[in-house]
């Protein structure tokens, strides 16, 4: 593709709340990464909670009715009548893909032939979707509005014409693969311009909506935003889910005018991110530092925590603990902004940091 197309010019002015908000977003990542060596057993128990609510979550959006409960019955091998089969089959295809997607997720290129094979994976206990799965639509569909009983409330919008269907999936991945490649804009208006794309091509028979929220942890953990696995995105979205669908249906009722606007969709999009990226931070926040901590590194911050202050040699000497451990720990402290400087060079103390909540 040459030129300027559609796609940047949809991300050329963007609002100043929106820079805003990636701003903060990233530098939620920043804090996450600084205290990003948390205890393996509870990033285990983390990850597993995620992958059931994110399936709960993510299927009844689509209206489905399992709640997440019955998600970890189904995964534990427990079998639940009440419920179609079609529901505990798209439940099972949307845990296990999450599941890889978290696993292997730097191993998975982005690219059509990933999205066709993400989406056969998606649908491949759905026994009404075998002759569809991992291909692009042949008929035209539409986009429907569903309650939390799963009745329709009526057709949102008509997507993309089946025929067009290939060549516009060729035209968004190449140009998200570009933009990408080049660092052109920043990761999260090109994963946001993707996804609501994506959402308005609609370039499978079934599964649209799953597979978009699939491809935004792959995105995002592609880009860096590590903590996807252990706060569900997927919940987020289906407790704003009426704002969901206006946000997108603001934004997509734009496309193929004059003047293209995604700000309402990208407004949207941030403010799950935002609150993803705050929950992150929430686990490794004071009350749960714990977690993050080996055991000499938190015997230096509860000591830091009982004095006014204290010099690295005065931590060294009242904890037991190797200066160079001791100096190693406060770096990590005052990433995580626990702690604060005092005073320069040998005078230099550090204290506990009483506003802990950033």
């Amino acid at each position: 593709m040459t030129g300027k197309t559609k796609f940047d010019r949809r991300l050329t002015q963007i609002p100043s709340e929106i820079v805003t908000k990636i701003a903060r977003v990233d530098e939620l990542k920043g804090q996450w990464s600084a205290g990003a060596n948390l205890n393996p057993y509870l990033l285990g128990r983390l990850k597993r909670s995620v992958l059931i609510t994110s399936t709960g979550a993510s299927t009844r959006i689509e209206g489905a009715k399992l709640s997440d409960e019955d998600v970890e019955k189904l995964m534990q091998g427990i079998a639940i009548q009440k419920f179609a089969d079609r529901d505990k089959q798209e439940v099972q295809g949307y845990y296990e893909l999450l599941q890889s997607i978290f696993e292997a997720w730097d191993s998975i290129k982005f690219s059509e032939n990933t999205i066709k094979h993400l989406h056969q994976e998606l649908l491949k206990y759905v026994e009404k979707d075998t002759t569809h799965r991992g291909k692009y639509k042949s008929i035209n569909n539409q986009v429907e509005m569903v309650d939390e009983q799963g009745r329709r409330l009526g057709i949102l919008f008509d997507t993309t014409p089946a025929y067009l269907t290939p060549k516009q999936m060729q035209e968004l991945v190449e140009w998200t693969q570009k933009a990408l490649g080049e660092k052109k804009y920043h990761p999260l208006l090109i994963a946001g311009n993707f996804l609501v794309e994506f959402l308005n091509i609609h370039p499978f028979e079934d599964g649209n909506g799953r597979l978009s929220r699939i491809l935004t942890n792959l995105l995002l953990l592609k880009e860096g935003y590590l903590y996807m696995p252990y706060v569900s995105h997927e919940k987020l979205v289906e407790d704003k889910k009426v704002d969901y669908y206006i946000a997108l249906r603001k934004s997509q009722k734009t496309f193929k005018t004059k003047n293209e606007n995604i700000t309402n969709w990208l407004n949207f999009f941030l403010d799950i991110i935002l609150t993803q990226s705050q929950e992150a931070i929430d686990l490794i926040s004071s009350e749960n530092i714990e977690v993050i901590l080996s055991n000499k590194q938190l015997a230096i911050w509860n000591y830091l925590q009982n004095v006014p202050e204290a010099t690295p040699q005065e931590i060294a000497d009242k904890t037991g603990i190797a200066r160079t451990t001791v100096n190693k720990t406060i770096i990590k402290l005052l990433k995580l902004k626990k702690i604060e400087k005092l005073g320069l060079a040998r005078s230099t103390r550090y204290r506990k940091l009483n506003l802990i909540n950033y």
